[in-house]
């Protein structure tokens, strides 16, 4: 099985409204790892790794959550690292 591993960034309503929270358990149930982060400008940035299908499910589930307002994503591949679970920074 292919794992890969993905940068976003979020741009929108996505701040003060529980992206974070909502990422960090999705993540688990799609069995990912990584990180998510509030920036300056007001977006979000994460990166996520395992299957290509649970990251590019991400941030499918993730626009479909209540108060989340997701006006543009960015996004690309990087190298895989070794890491545990999902944290949120």
């Amino acid at each position: 099985m292919e794992i890969i591993r993905r940068h976003f960034l979020f741009s929108g309503r996505v701040q003060g409204v529980g992206f974070r929270y909502r990422a960090y358990y999705i993540a688990r149930s799609l069995g990912l790892t990584g990180w998510v982060r509030n920036l300056w400008d007001e977006r979000v940035e994460m990166e996520v790794q395992g299957t290509r299908e649970a990251v590019e499910q991400m941030p499918v589930m993730l626009g479909k959550q209540p108060y989340i307002w997701i006006d543009n994503v960015e996004s690309r591949d990087i190298p895989p690292v070794a890491e545990i679970g999902f944290e949120r920074r």
